[in-house]
């Protein structure tokens, strides 16, 4: 007796990206009951970039990721944020992120390799029968005839699925045939990444809490990675050197240069990289829509956001959870899912994107609104700066 055809609802998902939107995108699916193939262009599986900070928003993700216990074993939970004034050294305010953060929010705030955590959403993953996993798989265009799609590879392999799960990143070729908006927005900021040996760090200047020195259109930012073992630094500067780019080597004698006139401490935290990533920031304008047919984007290539507020991988696992839940509740329309979906998501990923912005310039004051930005911070009690974030981390 012949086969009965499947139906396009049991074709799998297919997500295009194995970054972290795309991994936990996968693995979200495969806890509400639905079939995915992944296809990542690279030839493994892994993470470009040092520490993130992950906030109580991003906590409660991975406990409905079923990651929780993964993630505690391997992050750091800083004692507080700190925002110190690079070139008085003054220390600007404090707000505690121990057992009384965690009280408010119900959830920690914590630091860790953006390695690690990919690591660990992929693991979740591979362990889920419902996900397939193809590396080396470059996606060269895709077709949507309204019941089913088809991708098609760079070597002219096709593959059938339901629908499309686009989370190419910032660059994203998916959004330019839903979005058309064309090349991200650079906005004039550098950032050089580093990872130091703990036992590198000079003298007094460790610590178990996230530290911002606010400069004159710079800032350093320093915390403490896998446990304690290792020390992220992430340099932050305002230059029109660059256009675009990504992951290139920076130049530490530019470095030096725009944060002269900065804290010892600074410069002593410096000194001690010899070679630097660099990142030019580039991010887009919000969007109400970001779905097609049955295509749709999730984390960077919908809502690519600065990272000011901490909150890429953060926004792109809601995403996650939040589409599983809509897909699984219409499977029978993806169409009608995915733009639930982006319906639900697409204010608070605009006012995330808006709001990095801002506190990148707020980050960056000089003249009177430096002076502005830490009274009006140094006024502030912990009580204050948690309602002020309860919008983000609440959520």
């Amino acid at each position: 007796m012949a086969q009965a055809p499947a139906r396009i609802q049991d074709r799998p998902v297919i997500i295009v990206g194995g970054g972290i939107g795309g991994m936990a995108a996968a693995l979200a699916l495969a806890l509400q009951g639905i079939r995915s193939l992944l296809l990542e262009q690279s030839a493994g599986i892994r993470e470009v970039g040092a520490g993130i900070q992950i906030g109580p928003n991003a906590f409660r993700r991975f406990d409905a990721l079923g990651i929780r216990a993964a993630i505690d074993a391997i992050a750091v939970f800083p004692d507080n944020l700190i925002m110190r004034d690079a070139l008085t050294g003054e220390e600007v305010t404090r707000v505690p992120m121990g057992e009384r953060a965690r009280k408010h929010w119900g959830q920690p705030y914590g630091v860790i390799h953006r390695a690690d955590l990919l690591d660990a959403l992929y693991q979740a993953a591979q362990a889920q029968p419902l996900v397939s996993i193809r590396t080396g798989a470059r996606v060269a265009s895709h077709s949507d005839d309204g019941r089913g799609v088809t991708v098609t590879l760079e070597d002219g392999e096709t593959i059938d699925g339901d629908c499309i799960i686009a989370c190419d990143g910032l660059w994203s070729a998916f959004r330019e045939g839903i979005v058309g908006d064309g090349k991200p927005r650079v906005s004039g900021h550098i950032a050089y990444r580093a990872v130091l040996p703990a036992a590198d760090v000079p003298a007094g200047q460790y610590e178990n809490n996230v530290v911002l020195w606010a400069g004159p259109k710079t800032h350093l930012v320093h915390y403490p990675l896998r446990r304690g073992e290792l020390y992220n630094l992430v340099a932050v500067f305002h230059s029109s050197r660059y256009e675009e780019g990504w992951n290139s080597f920076g130049d530490a004698a530019e470095l030096d240069e725009r944060f002269r006139n900065q804290q010892p401490q600074v410069h002593a935290l410096l000194d001690k990289i010899d070679s630097w990533r660099m990142w030019v920031l580039c991010d887009r304008e919000p969007v109400a829509g970001w779905t097609k047919g049955r295509v749709t984007l999730l984390g960077d290539a919908a809502h690519p956001m600065l990272q000011y507020l901490a909150q890429g991988a953060c926004m792109a696992m809601e995403d996650a959870v939040c589409l599983a839940g809509k897909l699984a509740a219409r499977r029978d329309d993806p169409h009608a899912a995915f733009t639930a979906y982006q319906q639900e998501r697409y204010l608070r990923t605009a006012k995330v994107q808006v709001m990095a912005r801002v506190y990148g310039d707020f980050y960056h004051a000089t003249g009177p609104v430096r002076e502005l930005r830490n009274a009006l911070l140094g006024g502030r009690t912990a009580d204050q700066a948690y309602a002020g974030n309860d919008w983000l981390y609440g959520g």
